[in-house]
Formats: C-alpha cells, sequence, structure tokens
C-alpha cells in the first residue's frame, strides 16, 4: 500500500517532493508524530505541576500566624486558626426548633460543626425543622 505525497502534506518535505511513502515508513511517521504528542502533554503536565507547587510555596509564606501576647516567648506546635473565637459559653443567637426535640437538634448542630471545622458556638443557626417524607 502506497500513500501519495497528496495525503500526506506536510511530509513531503521530509520524504521528497513526490515521492510515494510505503507502509514502514507511514507507520515510522505516525509513532513519531504520537510520540511528540506524548512528550509535549507530558511537558505541559511538569509545567502545570510547576506552576501550583510555586503556588503552594507562595500561599505558605502568605498565611498569617497569631501568637496571644502572653505566650509571646514560647513556640506552638499546633497550627493556630485565623480568627478571633468567641468565649466557649457565647452563641451566636436564638435557635427556633420546629417538630425535632433539643437532642436530635444538639446532634445535627455537633455533625454540622464537626464536618466543616467550625467551632459550634461560632456557627449560627436559626431554625431546626423536622422535613417528613411524604
Amino acid at each position: 500500500m502506497k500513500f501519495t505525497p497528496h495525503v500526506l502534506g506536510i511530509f513531503t518535505d521530509i520524504y521528497g517532493s513526490f515521492d510515494a511513502m510505503d507502509l514502514p515508513k507511514a507507520l515510522l511517521v505516525a509513532i513519531v508524530g504520537f510520540m511528540t504528542v506524548l512528550l509535549v502533554l507530558a511537558m505541559i503536565a511538569l509545567f502545570i505541576r510547576l506552576i501550583a507547587f510555586i503556588f503552594s510555596l507562595i500561599e505558605k509564606k502568605a498565611t498569617v500566624e497569631i501568637i496571644p501576647v502572653g505566650d509571646s516567648d514560647k513556640k506552638e506546635t499546633a497550627p493556630q486558626k485565623v480568627g478571633v473565637s468567641l468565649p466557649d459559653n457565647e452563641s451566636q443567637g436564638e435557635l427556633e426548633l420546629i417538630g425535632v426535640d433539643e437532642a436530635t437538634a444538639a446532634m445535627l448542630m455537633a455533625l454540622v460543626s464537626y464536618k466543616t471545622e467550625i467551632p459550634l458556638n461560632r456557627l449560627a443557626f436559626r431554625s431546626i425543622r423536622l422535613v417528613e417524607d411524604e
């Protein structure tokens, strides 16, 4: 099976102006083209990884460390969260329970606090309502 240069387009410069290409040459060109595409995709992936690494370094430098005034000479091993927390006995407002007992509401609020990693006294629940299936 012979391929004419008109079918192969840009490969006419490589293999001569009007030479016919046989099957082994055509397979070689296809394999080289395929490997070129894979190489370029790998280079793009490495470039994206490099950019992500650079941004992660910049983000680590941009984090602010909060050290309490009285403990400035101590080194903290646990990471500090940004923001000021409320006292443990102060909440964010009123809660209206509609068809839910207090134990179930407390369980739901604790689950939301655990999953979002926000202290319970920083969450503002307005109402909890029982939704029944029809």
